[in-house]
């Protein structure tokens, strides 16, 4: 059977109860708990109500103001203004499928480099960190070709969506008007009644 991931709950003092372990624990317990891939839920002690994505995004901004920020203002307000927008579902799938490429890729060099150091090696723990130092430039240069290629996916599409909403307007007949440059036409009716005029 697997392990049911781990219970926490939220008291209107903001305390966090871990109910495995029978004890309150911090923002930094949970950080931890995050790091070490842990299976976790947060949920308001009194409603049940779920807070986990809360929890983590308190996380994000405690590591963000603490000194090193990932995001930049620039970023962010981007990120701002995706809400609300056709686009939001698509933006958080396309940033979620490249983190995950991202930690895959990262998980494998560190897979490798147990099998050749050793679980516990210190050469083999450090060798993401000498890989990025000594492949930085070229891993931005990388990722700059990649955000490139994504930019011009993303024109393509536009240009597609463009084009097709007008092929569909286009297609459209409206009631009671022609070509472009053509008068409306009469009713059936009315023009009956003319033609019986002019007799």
């Amino acid at each position: 059977m697997p392990e049911q991931s781990r219970l926490i709950k939220k008291y209107p003092n903001r305390r966090l109860y871990d109910t495995r372990t029978s004890s309150y624990i911090t923002l930094a317990d949970v950080k931890e708990l995050v790091l070490n891939h842990e299976e976790f839920q947060v949920v308001d002690a009194k409603t049940g109500e779920e807070l986990t994505r809360s929890i983590l995004l308190q996380i994000i901004l405690e590591e963000e103001a603490g000194g090193a920020p990932m995001f930049t203002s620039d970023l962010l307000a981007h990120m701002i203004r995706f809400y609300g927008n056709a686009m939001q579902g698509m933006m958080g799938k396309y940033l979620e499928s490249n983190i995950k490429a991202f930690t895959e890729m990262q998980g494998k060099l560190q897979d490798q480099a147990r099998a050749i150091y050793g679980e516990n090696s210190p050469v083999g723990q450090d060798l993401w960190a000498q890989f990025l130092n000594f492949q930085g430039p070229a891993l931005q240069s990388m990722m700059g070709a990649y955000v490139d290629q994504s930019k011009k996916m993303f024109e393509q599409m536009q240009q597609q969506l463009e084009s097709q909403t007008r092929n569909m307007f286009t297609g459209f007949k409206f009631p009671n008007y022609g070509a472009a440059g053509e008068e409306p036409s009469a009713p059936q009716g009315a023009a009956a009644d003319k033609s019986g005029a002019r007799k």
